[in-house]
């Protein structure tokens, strides 16, 4: 739920915007295919985060359409932002790689902050890409491990790799 979160905080960072407008953007983006995010989801977090006191909804009409209502963040949502934008960059890299929620909301925050979001990053590939190092020399030659297992770890270690070779392309660091 975090991730999800943060996208729709970071969403609201950038502009105010109504719960369909967020669910569009959403869309638009092909945010869901990057991160555990359901664009029908949208609308209950912006309820929930208003509950939370993280963004306020002012109800508007325009024309003679219906009424809306046009979420911004507050000063807890700043700071429920800043927090979760720490907090995922900091996670073990997994498949789903949550740390895109960071970097598509990395120019949300001034330059020194970005680059210490993208140092956690780079620390915890890196932690991960030693440990598949120390899995694979030590199962590599051992006929009990499958050569499924050993190709998931192979598989793992490009993965890692390729995101190293990105994160050092990043104009940020």
């Amino acid at each position: 739920m975090a991730t999800i979160d943060l996208i729709v905080l970071g969403i609201l960072k950038k502009e105010p915007m109504s719960a369909y407008d967020i669910q569009k953007l959403v869309e638009y983006r092909k945010i869901s295919k990057w991160v555990k995010i359901s664009t029908t989801s949208i609308y209950k977090k912006a309820i929930q985060l208003e509950e939370k006191g993280l963004i306020r909804g002012e109800i508007v009409k325009e024309g003679k359409m219906p009424e809306k209502a046009i979420y911004s963040l507050t000063e807890a949502g700043e700071a429920e932002f800043e927090r979760l934008m720490f907090e995922i960059s900091a996670k073990p890299i997994n498949i789903f790689l949550d740390f895109n929620a960071v970097i598509v909301n990395l120019d949300s925050l001034p330059i020194e902050k970005q680059k210490s979001c993208i140092a956690e990053i780079q620390e915890n590939v890196s932690v991960l890409k030693s440990y598949l190092e120390d899995n694979i020399r030590e199962k590599e030659n051992t006929p009990s491990i499958p050569e499924t297992g050993m190709a998931v770890l192979r598989q793992q270690y490009v993965l890692v790799e390729a995101i190293q070779e990105w994160i050092s392309s990043l104009n940020i660091i």
